[in-house]
């Protein structure tokens, strides 16, 4: 896919830049970054994060300067369609990532992993190892690291020789990692995942097929841990179901105003 391409599948909904694509072209374009060495970043975007955007003024441009942003929530998918934009599927990090690695394993590519707790990091690599008997592992490191350490963290991810770095460090603080570093880091496709290797370490559970075509992944993570996730959900889902309505009201009032 070219620049022009890549460029025509942007689309701007509730003042956040989306990037209309597949899964499969959206591996194709990492997999041709990877390839030419040309970096490629990555961000996707969940209800959370489209409201959080608006109140973070870092988080809104780490999000933007980045070189492609997908579709990861149901509920921004929905949102996207009802606005009337194509927005045929939503491509989400641990999915993304979980085909990247099966390529990975097939074409020689090395990921290098930061994030998580050690012994989940532990966990996920050797059975990211088990499942992908071919995969060859750059490096990891965890994420608990101190502002002092991030050069270190830096020298040690640009001098694995990795093609790809995986950020498993909740939002924002992937984000202003990858902003601030990528130029630095010498990795040419760099992706935030988020808690994505707690799941791979078989420490969280994702939800149902059935729940996650639904768009209630929300109600499953909150029945997980009600005390933590009832506020952030209430208020997360609350606002960007008022922004929708705004988004819909005022595209219906811009068809009806008579041209000046």
């Amino acid at each position: 896919m070219t620049d022009d391409e890549l460029a025509a599948r942007r689309i701007i909904m509730m003042h956040t830049p989306l990037d209309l694509l597949t899964m499969a072209e959206t591996v194709d374009l990492a997999k041709g970054a990877m390839t030419s060495r040309r970096r490629l970043q990555q961000v996707v975007i969940n209800v959370a994060k489209v409201v959080n955007m608006r109140s973070n003024p870092d988080l809104q441009m780490d999000v933007t300067d980045s070189d492609v942003i997908s579709i990861d929530g149901m509920g921004v998918l929905w949102a996207a369609r009802l606005l009337g934009f194509d927005a045929k599927e939503r491509v989400t990090g641990i999915d993304l990532m979980h085909a990247l690695i099966a390529c990975f394993a097939r074409n020689g590519f090395k990921p290098y992993f930061l994030g998580a707790r050690e012994d989940i990091l532990q966990k996920a690599m050797a059975n990211f190892r088990q499942s992908h008997p071919g995969l060859e592992i750059a490096g990891y490191r965890n994420g608990y690291f101190i502002k002092d350490e991030e050069d270190q963290v830096v020298t040690d991810i640009r001098n694995s020789g990795a093609d790809c770095l995986f950020v498993a460090i909740s939002t924002p603080m992937k984000e202003r990692f990858l902003h601030q570093h990528r130029d630095q880091l010498g990795v040419p496709y760099l992706m935030g995942v988020g808690g994505s290797l707690d799941v791979v370490a078989g420490e969280v559970s994702r939800a149902p097929l059935w729940m996650q075509k639904r768009g209630l992944e929300w109600l499953y993570r909150l029945l997980q841990e009600p005390r933590r996730m009832w506020r952030r959900y209430l208020v997360t889902n609350t606002k960007f179901a008022f922004l929708l309505l705004f988004a819909l009201i005022s595209k219906r009032l811009s068809r009806t105003m008579p041209n000046s």
